[in-house]
């Protein structure tokens, strides 16, 4: 399809959701039990920036952009988390995920029943279907709260009763990172007959300017392009179907998008997510004080007690979010909005985010385990391969393009107004230490607001329902939090705390006890029982707790041979994943690298031997040391099939999304 295809079909698009938009130009008397249709067209990994309708002149999305002309288009909409199963997780409950233990990706845990926003709308009398993506971290069934939940799942299903109001979940996956995890570019389509430059598109300050780079930008551009022709597909359903008067939209991203620094990262790249809501005409009055570019702070907790609201349903209490529309709309918009990483399966890593209208605090509580990390499904992209080439290879000239591979400050503080892309780091400015405070504080108070469960080790989680554990059993939360949060800024007048947890009966105060250590060793002298604990602590029984001790006494000078060789060779193969986190971490330091060189024959064996072929496996962790070192590229973390299969995806594009119509039915 040539560019001059591309633009008919688009307005041809254009022109059918502008005749949805148009409908029922006139309000219409409501009925008292009328209520309106609410359909969620959700897709994936793609930032604020990626959309027409949010300044993009390299994308062509006319479906999106004229629903945004004539609903409302929210400028400062977060997703919460950076990754889809914790994103997801809060949309379903509205609440932050960590309040449930539902923050670890993608670790499906034991969680309370009843949390699940679809089932009051059903009990409201609301038809609600899900086509079908249930990415929840949760052991609860994912489905019980949809009255259809499969892939021809739909609002046009002939189980739904005459004139019954639904709530309809469609998600493409078309912008999904998994269009552009090819491993290579080679037979890579030619973008232009889409109608995107490769070679013109702007790219962000913090990342090199590399053809890998640029080319999974216009991948993921084209994948816009498709989701905008899926978004049309629905506007001429509902129209043909007598829908369209009577049916609120929602069109949203999960989180932030594909290119490095996107998803997983609390930037606001990994965060910030173009969200469009359409009225038609005759249920505009529920937009309440929305404007049609409306720059309040809004939440993905807030969209559940929104859609509630929508639905003439009174939002839970338990909820933490705000219903911005509606009949239960609060009048007060939020003067903060807050967000969480925990990183995923391979790096166990919390941090928390807060941020006002102009400034934002990312809050690392592990800052000496640097950002970037693999991940091992976002690696396989050709850009995050290139850029982690570029700085290993000392080719990199540019710090802010080194800023993910090194550690970082425990407190980052952020001016977005002047520094949108967050490249420099105000925490340690006199000059905005009272918006420092005053952002930290505001953080602390909703960790204990919201009992954030997310400083719960993995390991600690392992078939126990955490939120019963910390709220209904004996068990000291605020101290867990307490611990966390001084490990990262900790100084020598901390060192008989930090002891007293790392003799805890709790793995969980261990763990954050031996992370202040490593903050301090730098500073201490000599001998010390503090020294003596963390030593013992190499032989604990949670894995967490004795591969992060292994790390701090390699990184002290404590056996610290013996030490690297304990991350090496790990504990059994079972816990292997947890030992090379922390060995990653270390291999990132050059200074520390001749520690593992020790021991690169056993790795290079393990590396063989252990399993490399799921995302999780540790074999592509052992391997990922050994390209940190030197000995092996990062292609070959992922062997030779990759290339095959990279091959297949540059040659195709995903398919655009689910067939709705109820007659696709089995």
């Amino acid at each position: 399809m040539n560019r001059s295809q591309i633009l008919s079909r688009g307005a041809m698009l254009a022109a059918c959701s502008a005749s949805v938009l148009a409908a029922d130009a006139a309000p219409r008397k409501q009925q008292v039990k009328e209520r309106p249709n609410i359909l969620w067209l959700t897709f994936e990994d793609t930032s604020w920036f990626e959309a027409g309708c949010y300044g993009n002149d390299n994308v062509h999305t006319p479906c999106i952009d004229s629903l945004a002309r004539m609903g409302v288009r929210f400028t400062e909409a977060w997703s919460v988390a950076p990754q889809s199963s914790p994103a997801r997780s809060t949309l379903i409950t509205g609440c932050c995920a960590p309040t449930y233990g539902m923050d670890l990706h993608p670790v499906q845990q034991l969680t309370p029943d009843g949390i699940f926003f679809p089932q009051y709308l059903r009990d409201a009398g609301y038809y609600c279907t899900n086509n079908f993506k249930t990415h929840y971290n949760t052991k609860v069934d994912n489905t019980f709260c949809w009255d259809e939940c499969d892939k021809f799942s739909t609002y046009l299903s002939p189980d739904r009763k005459e004139g019954q109001p639904f709530f309809a979940v469609f998600n493409s996956h078309t912008t999904h990172m998994g269009r552009v995890r090819t491993f290579h570019t080679d037979g890579r389509r030619d973008f232009t007959t889409e109608g995107i430059q490769t070679r013109l598109l702007p790219l962000p300050e913090y990342l090199p300017d590399l053809p890998e780079i640029r080319s999974d930008y216009a991948a993921h551009l084209e994948g816009m392009q498709d989701v905008d022709r899926w978004v049309g597909t629905f506007l001429e359903n509902l129209r043909e179907e007598g829908l369209a008067d009577n049916t609120i939209i929602f069109v949203f991203s999960d989180h932030g998008g594909c290119l490095p620094r996107g998803k997983g990262y609390l930037y606001e790249t990994g965060l910030k997510v173009p969200l469009v809501v359409y009225f038609p005409p005759k249920w505009r009055h529920l937009a309440g004080d929305l404007q049609s570019v409306d720059s309040r702070l809004i939440s993905f907790a807030d969209l559940g007690p929104s859609v509630l609201s929508l639905a003439g349903v009174k939002p839970p209490k338990t909820m933490e979010g705000r219903a911005q529309m509606g009949e239960y709309a609060v009048k007060e918009h939020h003067e903060y909005i807050y967000a969480f990483g925990s990183n995923q399966l391979h790096h166990y890593l919390p941090v928390r985010a807060v941020r006002d209208s102009r400034y934002k605090l990312i809050r690392s509580y592990i800052p000496y385990r640097q950002f970037a990390l693999r991940n091992y499904y976002q690696w396989g992209m050709p850009s995050n391969m290139a850029w982690d080439e570029w700085v290993l290879g000392d080719h990199c000239r540019n710090e802010l393009h080194e800023q993910p591979f090194g550690a970082h400050p425990a407190k980052m503080l952020f001016d977005l107004e002047n520094d949108p892309w967050e490249l420099h780091n105000l925490a340690d400015d006199p000059a905005y230490a009272s918006v420092l405070e005053r952002l930290d504080g505001k953080l602390e108070e909703h960790l204990l607001q919201t009992r954030d469960l997310g400083f719960f080790l993995p390991s600690s989680r392992e078939g126990v329902n955490v939120w019963e554990k910390a709220n209904r059993g004996k068990y000291p939360l605020e101290e867990l939090q307490k611990a966390a949060g001084l490990a990262g800024v900790a100084t020598l007048e901390d060192l008989p705390k930090l002891e007293e947890w790392m003799r805890s009966e709790s793995a969980d105060m261990r763990y954050w006890g031996v992370v202040g250590m490593v903050r301090l060793l730098p500073e201490m002298k000599g001998e010390s029982s503090a020294k003596e604990r963390l030593a013992a602590l190499m032989d604990d029984e949670d894995c967490y707790v004795a591969a992060e001790a292994a790390y701090a006494c390699a990184v002290g000078g404590i056996r610290a041979d013996e030490a690297a060789g304990r991350l090496v060779t790990g504990r059994d193969d079972a816990t292997k994943k947890v030992f090379y986190s922390a060995l990653e971490c270390l291999s990132l330091d050059e200074a520390y690298r001749p520690l593992i060189m020790a021991h690169v024959e056993r790795l290079k064996a393990d590396a063989d031997r252990l399993p490399a072929r799921a995302n999780e496996d540790a074999g592509l962790m052992a391997r990922g040391v050994l390209v940190n070192l030197g000995l092996m590229t990062n292609f070959e973390i992922y062997g030779e099939d990759a290339y095959r299969r990279g091959l297949n995806f540059n040659h195709g594009r995903r398919e655009m999304g689910p067939d709705f119509h109820p007659k696709a039915r089995k």
